[in-house]
């Protein structure tokens, strides 16, 4: 098997290094993985592993998403648990079956890491990150973006109906 070699290395190397982006930075990333999201969703595909770890700088400094192994062709839900604990949507949590919203969710989760450059649910305990994903509760540091934090609000709220990006064509809604 071969894989294509991307010099610019994972985007959590390079968070880590920072320790945090700034918000234009974080939109500009933000951006890839939206177009990305809105492909795969346009295949009935849903990724459910997004994080960090599994996305790529290229030389050119365009996002590669990688590591396909939770992704799914659905039509509708499945029932699946998978993912990582701190980008887990609560309908995973809750096992009540899930489709496209959850890589919506995860798009907030990475927003926010990459601005805050921690994780908005984040514990040393994974039951306590359950926890607070299903409390819902957004905790912002001061400075964060307002358009940002306005955009995370959007993406981290539990009634799908008013998740972004959970519209019945499909798209992705900014305002």
């Amino acid at each position: 098997m071969f894989m294509e070699f991307v010099s610019g290395g994972e985007l959590f190397t390079h968070l880590r290094e920072e320790g945090m982006f700034e918000a234009h930075k974080a939109a500009f990333y933000a951006s890839h993985i939206v177009l990305v999201f809105e492909h795969l969703h346009s295949k009935n595909i849903i990724y459910r592993d997004l994080k960090p770890e599994n996305v790529l700088i290229g030389t050119d400094g365009y996002l590669k998403l990688t590591d396909f192994g939770f992704a799914k062709q659905i039509e509708n839900r499945t029932f699946t648990l998978c993912g990582t604990p701190e980008y887990l949507a609560p309908e995973i949590l809750q096992n009540q079956g899930h489709g496209k919203p959850v890589d919506w969710w995860t798009l907030g989760v990475l927003i926010y890491e990459m601005i805050a450059g921690i994780d908005p649910f984040a514990d040393d305990d994974p039951l306590l990150i359950y926890q607070n994903i299903l409390k819902g509760e957004l905790h912002f540091p001061k400075g964060f973006d307002n358009d940002a934090k306005s955009l995370v609000k959007h993406l981290l709220v539990n009634d799908l109906s008013k998740r972004y990006g959970n519209l019945k064509n499909g798209t992705f809604l900014l305002m």
